[in-house]
């Protein structure tokens, strides 16, 4: 394809995903039809399916927009090796992109979604890498219900607050008596 067409094709699937993800939140998945979205977004049928499955694709691609852009949050610790454990860069970007994150916990995507990299350094460190896929399921679904949260209540609280909450469910971890 020639770049007017690369151009054009961003547009008609940047409009389906904001109508889409608006219907969203007044609806459920299985509410919304491809015809609903091609009213609002001003499109045929078949332009839709020119870029999408079904409702589900859709919701499958938005879901893995927004992991490949919070993956590319942290592309400089991959490159160098290093975890920062710096989660002011995500809670900034969920602040700043509420109604999709809204959107990717009520399609249930973070059930999905795998951790891809984990400081096994740390982990070793505090747990001798023992029951260590444990450790990352807890921590998953804790920073997931901060998350969620957060979304909840309009994200009131800065980024920063949010991230001393999370810091403070782990300063003291090793003092825990067993």
């Amino acid at each position: 394809m020639n770049t007017p067409n690369n151009k054009r094709r961003k547009e008609t699937r940047d409009k389906i995903s904001k109508v889409f993800i608006n219907l969203l939140q007044t609806k459920e998945i299985g509410e919304i039809s491809v015809t609903d979205i091609c009213k609002l977004a001003k499109i045929n049928r078949s332009t839709f399916y020119v870029n999408y499955l079904d409702i589900y694709d859709l919701a499958d691609k938005i879901g893995q927009d927004l992991e490949q852009e919070v993956f590319s949050l942290y592309q400089e610790e991959r490159e160098t090796n290093h975890n920062s454990n710096n989660f002011l860069k995500l809670f900034k970007h969920i602040k700043d992109n509420q109604i999709f994150y809204k959107t990717y916990f009520k399609l249930k995507m973070e059930q999905n979604f795998i951790i891809k990299e984990y400081d096994y350094h740390l982990s070793k460190r505090l747990y001798n890498d023992k029951y260590i896929d444990y450790h990352v399921e807890f921590f998953k679904a804790g920073l997931n219900a901060i998350i969620k949260k957060w979304l909840d209540n309009g994200c009131k609280e800065s980024p920063k607050e949010i991230e001393s909450i999370l810091k403070s469910e782990y300063k003291n971890k090793n003092n825990i008596n067993n």
